[in-house]
């Protein structure tokens, strides 16, 4: 009796989903829990398991399609039932067009399956993420060649990049010059919407400062080797800026604030989001109740979140209803930038790279580890007296760490 495979619950806030990538064929050999199909929504990738050994008999949805929660997606024999060979009887969808099959055309044996060039999980034994399968079975990248540079060999999307080819005579590239267009991601849509929706809907400014960080770094080299033996995890400096957020944050309420049409919403919790970079666009993973973390706890889950977003394994949950969000685009060398609202929050602080620079201190010339500061904000219900003023509260704090831990 053919089991039906549907599409996983979707939470309220997500109306429905798009089938991304089928890991499986018709016909091909599974295993229990092998992923057999990706489904993206707005903000992560789901991943759909086998309940058992077995094979799919007929996929219903073509990659590309748009499901709702509940609809069934496929059908799916187990093993003992399926045994050599199946008829169906009736023409099958091929999950790559969509496209019906001629009826006398019959799904490829398993030994010819196992010759694509996009492996099944079955026949992985390396992990790997979404992204990247997806990536490898859009180019037709072999990914028994691959070797991963993740955790525990996993495969990520930058290690599918394959080098240019290049004339050693002429030095320029070789191949046609083409132009291709590909549609946006449902991620990078929702991305793009948000931004517009936050450059329209708020009144965003942004102001500046600068930050001396080295009380910080000798702080950090003074620790590093005994905190990274005690925690298991590196002192970074993300876990600085998080806990100076919170203390600044305390004194200027209205930063974590937030508008719902006449009125202001209040919170009494901070919930910090922080900016990581993935293959499939920037995330905001929540750093829930960051007041009651330490250092070692908070970059524990910095670095938790990073690996996730590599992987596609974030959940909708872990990207959802933050009071107030960091990003660092000085992990890609940018100096100066205007972060824009991640609505429904009304402020958001921007790090950037540290540059040592010439700086005046005590009459005399010094060359100290310096970042620009930027505070983008809603200029209707944040006046600009107490946006400067929670600036310098990070300031503060972050040029005399010892305030974290006083909570002056």
């Amino acid at each position: 009796m053919p089991v039906e495979i549907r599409v996983p619950m979707l939470p309220e806030s997500v109306a429905d989903a798009t089938m991304l990538h089928w890991h499986a064929k018709i016909g091909d050999p599974v295993r229990r829990d092998d992923n057999l199909v990706d489904i993206e929504t707005e903000k992560v990738v789901l991943e759909v398991p086998a309940p058992r050994d077995g094979v799919i008999i007929k996929i219903l949805h073509a990659e590309g399609e748009t499901v709702l929660a509940n609809d069934v997606i496929a059908l799916f024999e187990e093993a003992a039932e399926h045994g050599t060979t199946h008829d169906t009887g009736s023409p099958v969808a091929d999950p790559s067009n969509g496209k019906q099959p001629a009826n006398d055309t019959a799904s490829p044996p398993p030994s010819q399956a196992k010759q694509t060039t996009a492996t099944t999980a079955a026949e992985r034994t390396a992990p790997i993420g979404p992204a990247a399968r997806h990536q490898a079975a859009v180019e037709n990248i072999d990914l028994d060649q691959i070797s991963g540079s993740g955790r525990g060999g996993r495969i990520l999307k930058e290690d599918l990049s394959a080098p240019q080819q290049v004339d050693t005579d002429s030095k320029t590239p070789t191949g046609p010059r083409e132009s291709r267009r590909e549609p946006m991601s449902r991620l990078r849509r929702t991305i793009a919407s948000r931004l517009v929706q936050a450059q329209h809907n708020a009144a965003i400014l942004t102001t500046f400062n600068e930050v001396d960080l080295h009380e910080v770094k000798a702080l950090r080299a003074r620790y590093r080797e005994t905190f990274e033996k005690i925690h298991g995890v590196r002192l970074g400096f993300m876990s600085f800026f998080v806990k100076a957020c919170v203390e600044a944050l305390k004194r200027f309420p209205i930063l974590n604030a937030a508008v719902d049409g006449d009125d202001i919403i209040y919170h009494d919790f901070y919930d910090i989001g922080i900016a990581v970079s993935s293959p499939r666009g920037l995330v905001v993973p929540v750093l829930r109740d960051a007041d009651q973390r330490g250092l070692a706890d908070i970059e524990s889950k910095i670095v938790e979140f990073g690996q996730q977003a590599q992987d596609g394994t974030l959940r909708l949950e872990d990207l959802t209803g933050g009071t107030f969000t960091i990003t660092n685009g000085g992990v890609f060398g940018s100096m100066l930038s205007t972060p824009i609202l991640n609505p429904p929050q009304s402020a958001i602080l921007g790090m950037h790279k540290i540059q040592e620079r010439p700086m005046a201190l005590d009459g005399a010339v010094v060359i100290r580890p310096m970042m620009y500061l930027a505070l983008s904000y809603d200029h209707r219900i944040i006046d600009g007296s107490d946006a400067v003023s929670f600036l310098i509260a990070i300031k503060a704090a972050l040029e005399d760490p010892a305030r974290l831990l006083l909570e002056v």
